[in-house]
């Protein structure tokens, strides 16, 4: 009779350079652990090496949103079973010290104890898109107020000539008018200098308005693509959207419930009952930009939708405070989003061809 390999569960510890990975068996006792490079030949030969201690269950894996999100791709891709695995908290820290293999070990044993079950994001789809250009984009427009509060702050100890320029212009005529201003040769002199950088702050608001507008030209199309029905909600724009997209990666499947959704975006009610007090609060994890999109959907039905205004006025009857209803609502929406993303196939749509 022929024996059955043994099954193992693998670990890795990934870095920027460098993937430790570790291999224990079914009662947690330590095999091997071995380092390997962050290449395409690297990740084989890793994947490889797990595999001659035994038959391969399953591989934690540490940040595979960051330096492991490759590495994760593929082994998903080899079909392996990979689970997100979370750093160890420091009181482990503390208490067993921190090596690579340590962590690789840990990563391995969390698996094996069924500490970590998370699924991680696959970043293999249209989502994974949307996530990098809305990256571009937000920079972009942090950059872009960051140009206008420098103007906002030149101005106002400018040279009483220039200031009484931009008097009374919105923000769109205040950086024509400072993008056509003429400072003069002698940059010595404060007021040619003030002329100088206004003028280049406003040229560079006028590239970052370009930039954005660019980004949301591309945008959009690829959010309708992922979940066309994500837009047909009430009061859910393409920002949001795309916030909200992120958040729950290409395969939103592997989140079990419409209320394990909620705890991604913080919009799950955490009890907060004492004696004769019984509530809830809201909840101050999750992801904060999915929780803010849920706030501004929130926002725009309690001022435009007919049902949400009289559901605030009944709840505000029962004595709720106004935190307490959007808390509420916040939950309301996050249900109908989790449905929306969920019973959307998200690449069987084409995009729409957009104007040049």
């Amino acid at each position: 009779m022929t024996q059955e390999s043994p099954r193992v569960i693998g670990g890795v510890d990934s870095h920027g350079q460098t993937h430790h990975g570790a291999v224990i068996d079914q009662v947690g006792r330590h095999l091997a652990d071995k380092e390997f490079p962050t290449t395409t030949d690297g990740y084989r030969r890793l994947l490889e090496w797990m595999r001659s201690h035994g038959q391969l269950v399953a591989i934690g894996v540490e940040g595979t949103g960051a330096y492991g999100a490759e590495l994760a791709r593929v082994l998903t891709a080899s079909g392996i079973t990979v689970i997100e695995v979370d750093r160890p908290d420091r009181k482990t820290r503390r208490l067993k010290g921190k090596t690579d293999p340590i962590d690789a070990y840990a990563a391995a044993t969390a698996v094996l104890a069924e500490r970590a079950t998370g699924i991680p994001k696959s970043r293999d789809g249209v989502v994974e898109a949307i996530r990098a250009l809305r990256v571009t984009r937000t920079s972009a427009v942090k950059a872009r107020t960051q140009a206008i509060n420098q103007i906002h702050s030149l101005l106002v100890s400018a040279p009483a000539v220039l200031r009484e320029q931009t008097i009374g212009l919105n923000t769109a005529a205040l950086i024509t008018t400072l993008a056509r201003l003429r400072p003069g040769q002698d940059l010595a002199h404060p007021a040619t200098a003030t002329r100088a950088a206004l003028r280049l702050l406003a040229r560079r608001y006028q590239a970052l308005d370009t930039e954005i507008a660019e980004l949301d030209n591309a945008i959009a199309p690829l959010i309708l693509q992922a979940c066309p029905e994500l837009l047909e909600l009430r009061g859910v724009g393409t920002q949001t959207a795309g916030t909200l997209l992120v958040a729950a990666g290409d395969n939103p499947e592997r989140m079990r419930s419409e209320a394990a959704f909620a705890h991604l975006t913080g919009a799950a009610p955490i009890p907060a009952s004492s004696g004769r007090t019984d509530r809830h609060r809201l909840d101050r994890g999750g992801n904060r930009a999915a929780n803010n999109a849920l706030y501004t959907i929130v926002l725009v039905r309690m001022r435009h939708d007919e049902r949400t205004r009289a559901y605030v006025e009944r709840r505000t009857q029962e004595g709720l405070t106004k935190k307490d209803i959007i808390r509420c609502l916040k939950r309301y929406v996050a249900r109908e989003v989790y449905h929306a993303l969920t019973t959307t196939p998200t690449t069987q749509q084409t995009p729409p061809k957009t104007a040049a």
